[in-house]
Order: structure tokens, then C-alpha cells, then sequence
């Protein structure tokens, strides 16, 4: 069964942060808050995490379209390609925020994703999620958590999340309601941005 721990967006316990954070570097999957929608997520060193993920999405790992949650834009050279100052700039003016920007990765992607030319990198405007990745001290693999109902595309209620989930992941963090509407996701490796989902996200970049 899953573990159920409530937090506070304005108040963030460091003791459960890091006590969640320990957990995600021996393999643990964590359904936690974002500024968008509750995400699911683990460790990006784990592999063995990162392919559960990969199985509960019903999805190759060396495939799938995860996002890597960061803790600021400090972490992008550690997974992208060298950047240009204007998509710097356009990066620094968004997040954090509501976005999915997509990078062109490096050499230095972890093994699992070596074969993706591609990286999705957030920075969320969420005290929990960020202050997660700054006690994992790395970023979080990421998906969505998704709703079976054809109306809500996702489901923002945590205890419908956790009795969902239940069997599927160890810790189901609580912070209230979360949205129902995505991230904006932008490619920032064509010549210029391009829209490839609206979400919450302004386009008017």
C-alpha cells in the first residue's frame, strides 16, 4: 500500500522532504504536486524505477516522453546541448513556471535514454516539487498522472489519486487539489519555438 503524506505548499517540512527523497534514491515511485497537474516520479539514477514507470505508462523506457523535473535551469548543461543566449533567456523568462521546454540532450542523459536525441526539462512553480529535487539533489523522471474519465483528462483529487494508484506506487503525496490542465510544451530544437500542446502555459512567449 501506498504511504499518504500531506504537505503544505506554504509551509514545506524539510524532515518529510528529505525523509520522501531517501525513499526515491532506493527505488521508491512518488506521485507528487505541481504547479500544473500531480505528476508521477522517481529518481533519474534509478533505472530500475525509471522502468517501472516505463510499465505502469505501458511504454518502452528507451521510448517514452519523460519529462526531467528540475530545481532551477543550473541542472540543464548537466543534461543538454550547449544553448544559445536567446533560448536562454527565453528559458530564464518562463520558468519557473507552467512549461515543458524540449532540448536537445547530451552525452551525459542517463544510460536508459542514451538512444533520445530529445529531453523535456520543467522547473515547476511548486515549493514541494522543488524542494524534492533539492533534496534528491538531482532531477525527478516525470509523467503525468492521467484520468480514465473521457471528460477529465486528469485527476485532481489526491484521495481518488491515491486509491487509484494504491498498488502502484509507495508514496502518494498530498497537497490539496491539483489542476486538470498540462504543462505547455514547446520545442525549443526547431529554428524557431514551437507549440507542440497548449496547457496552462501563456504561448505568447
Amino acid at each position: 500500500m501506498a504511504e499518504i503524506i500531506k504537505l503544505y505548499e506554504e509551509k514545506t517540512d524539510q524532515k518529510q522532504l528529505r525523509r520522501i527523497a531517501k525513499a526515491m534514491k532506493e527505488g521508491a515511485l512518488v506521485i507528487y504536486p505541481t504547479d500544473t497537474v500531480y505528476g508521477l516520479g522517481c529518481d533519474i539514477t534509478n533505472k530500475e524505477a525509471i522502468e517501472k514507470i516505463a510499465r505502469i505508462k505501458g511504454v518502452k523506457s528507451d521510448k517514452a516522453n519523460f519529462s526531467f523535473i528540475c530545481d532551477s535551469l543550473s541542472n540543464l548543461s548537466d543534461y543538454t546541448s550547449q544553448i544559445d543566449s536567446g533560448t536562454f533567456k527565453l528559458l530564464k523568462r518562463n520558468l519557473p513556471g507552467p512549461y515543458t521546454f524540449i532540448l536537445s540532450g547530451n552525452n551525459n542523459l542517463p544510460g536508459i535514454f542514451k538512444k533520445k536525441k530529445t529531453v523535456g526539462i520543467r522547473v515547476p512553480d511548486n515549493a514541494i516539487a522543488i524542494g524534492l529535487v533539492k533534496e534528491l539533489g538531482n532531477p525527478i523522471i516525470s509523467t503525468s498522472i492521467k484520468d480514465d474519465d473521457e471528460v477529465l483528462e486528469y485527476t485532481t483529487d489526491p484521495s481518488l489519486i491515491a486509491e487509484k494508484w494504491d498498488k502502484l506506487v509507495d508514496i502518494v503525496i498530498d497537497a490539496g487539489f491539483g489542476g486538470n490542465i498540462g504543462s505547455t510544451v514547446i520545442d525549443l530544437t526547431t529554428p524557431e519555438p514551437t507549440l507542440i500542446r497548449e496547457g496552462k502555459g501563456s504561448t505568447e512567449l
